[in-house]
């Protein structure tokens, strides 16, 4: 049964945060008592506030951040944290970047190129962490590995088959319309170019104009409709060419029955026992690599160095696994990553990926409780199928349930996606949502952070909101080092702020439900808070009850 707070604490909680000082107890009041007051935002985000939503505060911005800005002015300050090891199980990350290379990770056991694994720990030439995926990229995803390799239960095959069966179609189809919207597009934006006699043009000057022929009045309704999409026509451009690629991939790679991306590594990726693959480079292959870069920044980019972002959490050294390639994961190089974290030193490990099926998952789920049984947190991304985890037809690897309704372990907290909306729009469309099996939600949508070769742009998904609370996390377990992992997820839990509001799930608006009610804590995680409390907690002012219901 998960650990839970006290009624009395779960009281205060709720509205105010008692601090005691020395011999006495003064009041503090959250950053928002009741946020159901703030009022909505009208005026659009600046250009400033875009690249830094999720700091923000909800009260003082009314944009739905993590008050990490107001933790660092009224409760950080100055103040020396212990240094706390955060492992991102992901991509590779780009370990030249600027704004990432002073917060690397580094093994000082092992000795660089030498090709030995100088301190013994399974390993070889491990300087900044692991690469389980070799010199591998694009990969199917499971369920169609499944197929290829009759791996897995014969009912889950079946799933396969006819989830396949749909998807696959779909892709192509995506495809091909993306190609030819793209074409279309490029058309036009070439011919009224040409018209206005300009390298570039603005929406005004588009619509100005007085078309002469049938095909230039299709050019300008063309480009028109397109603004309702994005600001400009190059980006307009450059998400149609992000959408051919994608839907490519996914008809080349990811769907393809008969494509092996797994071959170059050398292994059996289905015995757990053949270890002897890899190698200790877990930088980006290519700079379309750049989920775990940009999960890394969000945690830990060098803060206040006048470059770029600023992370969630300093006093953080990044650990990189490169275990996640273009397509779904494999069971047992998540595994093997979460221990390869464990056994090197690692608090809080993220874990920014996911998948429908997992013929080993029990390989998992035994990492999962070796890393509870050393005190390390997992962070873990929701998902971005709009889906209600709690219904048992969508779901979402790995877990800490087995989705037999018991947790396994109390060191996993699994995260939705915020949007930067306050009101019925604050839930990310693609975000998943559960009452039981999503415990908070967080800043996940259009979050800008770093990108491979010192770049940096914004991405949204759950996959940015699990860093966002990992870095948060690394701040306690830095400051309040005394905390467990156990006690580090609940403090993220009960410490966030609750809203009444009625939110859209899934884009639809009929879908609108109770924010309480679309997670377990039915709160969003905020910074200022989680401190304040694990200082009680830390202090003793506060304690845990695992026997409260």
């Amino acid at each position: 049964m998960m650990t839970t707070y006290s009624k009395s604490l779960f009281a205060l909680v709720s509205g105010s945060l008692f601090l005691a000082g020395c011999g006495a107890t003064s009041l503090v009041s959250t950053p928002v008592e009741n946020i159901d007051t703030v009022p909505l935002k009208i005026a659009d985000l600046s250009d400033a506030q875009k690249k830094n939503w999720g700091h923000t505060d909800l009260i003082t911005d009314t944009i739905p951040g993590m008050s990490v800005d107001k933790a660092y002015n009224e409760l950080i300050g100055n103040k020396r944290g212990q240094t706390v090891i955060v492992a991102v199980l992901d991509s590779g990350i780009d370990l030249d970047h600027e704004d990432l290379d002073d917060v690397l990770w580094t093994n000082k056991g092992e000795k660089p190129g030498n090709g030995k694994d100088d301190d013994n720990n399974g390993y070889v030439d491990d300087i900044h962490g692991y690469n389980f995926l070799g010199e591998a990229y694009n990969e199917q995803l499971e369920y169609v590995r499944m197929l290829r390799l009759g791996v897995g239960d014969a009912s889950e095959r079946a799933k396969a088959q006819i989830k396949l069966d749909k998807e696959y179609p779909k892709a192509l189809q995506n495809k091909q319309q993306y190609e030819q919207i793209l074409q279309a597009v490029k058309n036009a934006d070439k011919e009224v170019k040409s018209a206005l006699g300009k390298d570039s043009y603005t929406k005004k000057e588009l619509l100005a104009m007085k078309p002469s022929t049938e095909q230039m009045q299709q050019n300008v309704g063309i480009l028109s409709q397109m603004y309702q999409y994005a600001d400009s026509i190059d980006e307009v451009l450059k998400e149609l060419t992000e959408g051919v690629t994608y839907f490519t991939e996914q008809a080349n790679y990811n769907l393809n029955k008969e494509f092996n991306g797994r071959e170059i590594v050398g292994d059996d990726p289905y015995d757990f026992n053949d270890r002897n693959y890899g190698n200790g480079n877990p930088d980006n292959r290519v700079e379309d690599e750049s989920h775990g870069t940009h999960v890394a920044g969000i945690i830990a980019a060098e803060r206040n160095n006048g470059k770029g972002v600023n992370g969630v959490a300093k006093n953080v050294k990044l650990m990189s696994i490169r275990a996640v390639p273009n397509g779904d994961e494999y069971d047992k190089d998540i595994a093997l990553g979460i221990r390869y974290a464990v056994d090197n030193g690692a608090k809080i490990i993220n874990c920014s990926f996911g998948k429908s099926f997992s013929p080993n998952a029990e390989w998992v789920y035994d990492a999962i409780k070796y890393a509870a049984s050393k005190d390390v947190l997992i962070v873990h991304a929701a998902g971005n199928d709009g889906a209600n985890l709690d219904d048992s037809n969508n779901p979402n690897f790995p877990n800490d349930h087995k989705y037999a309704g018991v947790e396994i372990s109390d060191n996993v907290i699994t995260v939705g996606a915020l949007a930067p909306a306050y009101g019925s729009k604050m839930v990310a469309s693609f975000s998943n949502y559960g009452n039981a099996n999503v415990d908070v939600f967080a800043p996940g949508d259009d979050i800008y952070s770093t990108m491979p070769n010192n770049k940096y742009d914004f991405q949204g998904g759950t996959s940015m909101a699990a860093p966002a609370v990992a870095g948060i996390a690394a701040l306690i377990r830095s400051y309040y080092p005394n905390l467990s992992a156990s006690q580090v997820k609940n403090v993220l839990m009960q410490s966030g702020l609750r809203s009444k509001a009625s939110v859209i799930v899934a884009g639809d608006p009929s879908k609108s439900k109770s924010f309480s009610e679309i997670s377990k804590s039915g709160k969003m995680v905020n910074a200022y808070n989680a401190l304040l409390l694990a200082e009680n907690i830390s202090k003793g002012k506060l304690t845990l009850d695992s026997n409260a219901e």
